[in-house]
This record gives C-alpha cells, sequence and structure tokens, in this order.
C-alpha cells in the first residue's frame, strides 16, 4: 500500500518542484575586479560611486561606493536623489575614499543578463569642496568592455576591469 501511495504521489511531486523552480529568474551574476586609478589632485579623498544604468538611462543599482561617510553622499548629486530616496543598505559594498594619485581595487558584482543588452557602467566622483562629475567615466556594458581600460574625464584617470 504504501509503495503504490509513493508511486502515485512521486509524480505530483516532481510537478511541483518543477512548477516551484522552472520558472524562476535565476539570474547568475559575474564578478569583475575594477581598478581605479585617480589623477594627481590635491585635496580631500574622492568619493565615488559605481552604478548600473538601465538602457532608458536611469539608475537601476549601485554596485560600489568609496567612501563610508555617509554624511557626504548628498555631494554626488545624481546618484543621492536615486540613493537618498531609498536608503537601501549599501555597508557591504563600500570601500574608503581614494586620495589624489591613488589607486584602489574594488570586487563588483553584474548580472551576467545585463551585458551586451544597452546597460552601462557610471563612476561619478566627488571631492569636498571641490567639482562633481556625474560621467567622469561611463562605458557601454558589453563583453569586450569588462575586459577594458577606460580614460576618466575628472578625478580618475582610469578605470580597468578585469573579469574574475
Amino acid at each position: 500500500m504504501k509503495k503504490s501511495l509513493i508511486f502515485k504521489t512521486f509524480p505530483i511531486f516532481i510537478f511541483a518542484i518543477f512548477a516551484l523552480f522552472g520558472f524562476t529568474n535565476i539570474s547568475e551574476k559575474n564578478t569583475y575586479k575594477c581598478m581605479i586609478q585617480m589623477t594627481n589632485y590635491t585635496g580631500e579623498g574622492a568619493y565615488i560611486v559605481i552604478s548600473l544604468i538601465n538602457p532608458e538611462g536611469n539608475y537601476e543599482k549601485t554596485l560600489f561606493v568609496q567612501g563610508d561617510d555617509e554624511e557626504w553622499y548628498h555631494d554626488i548629486i545624481n546618484w543621492w536623489k536615486f540613493y537618498g530616496k531609498k536608503r537601501l543598505n549599501i555597508d557591504a559594498i563600500t570601500g574608503a575614499t581614494v586620495s589624489g594619485g591613488g589607486r584602489t581595487i574594488s570586487i563588483i558584482e553584474i548580472e551576467a543578463n545585463k551585458i551586451d543588452t544597452g546597460y552601462k557602467i557610471r563612476f561619478e566622483s566627488a571631492v569636498e569642496d571641490q567639482e562633481y562629475y556625474i560621467k567622469d567615466v561611463e562605458f557601454d556594458l558589453t563583453s569586450q568592455t569588462v575586459k577594458s581600460k577606460v580614460e576618466g574625464t575628472g578625478f580618475i584617470r582610469y578605470v580597468r576591469m578585469m573579469p574574475q
């Protein structure tokens, strides 16, 4: 009796597992080393935000923040308009500010389904009592650019991405 019950319920169990996990969108994440080389400016350390920008040009996700003192986040004006409303927990993706001439390496995760689909990566930078660069570095997120070096236009000299 128990064996026949098992044989009758087993297909239902398999179908339930398929229905539960078969239609969920589990997005594979790729990990990248992101090296940021700063220009030789003078002054305080730079706050840098790395963001994922969707094909419509809007912020979708904060990937990393160089600078862990929330008091200064409002200086990164456009990102603050996005982040300040939601105040998501970014503790796990923050690091120290980067001084002039300095270099830092961050690890960022990007979902594989965002590559080659019109998304961009944006690096914004700001230094206390100096300028703010909304697009210090910005590039299309493609399978080629995630392995490249891109020149900056403000406090960032260049950014180099390297797949892990």
